[in-house]
């Protein structure tokens, strides 16, 4: 039992996997912040693109 316990201690075959859903996990929280960053500024400007638009009068 003792050997089994010292074998999946030094084992790091699972490390790898771990590593990748960190970085994996990472990725997606600066995706989410850069949306959120974007998103901010996006709306912004349509605002300002449509109130621009209907201070426009057609011309016929």
């Amino acid at each position: 039992m003792i050997k089994l316990f010292k074998k999946f201690r030094e084992s790091e075959a699972g490390a790898v996997t771990v590593d990748w859903v960190v970085l994996t996990a990472a990725v997606v929280a600066l995706a989410g912040a850069a949306y959120t960053s974007i998103k901010g500024g996006t709306d912004k400007l349509t605002t300002s693109t449509s109130s621009y638009i209907e201070g426009k009068a057609p011309t016929d």
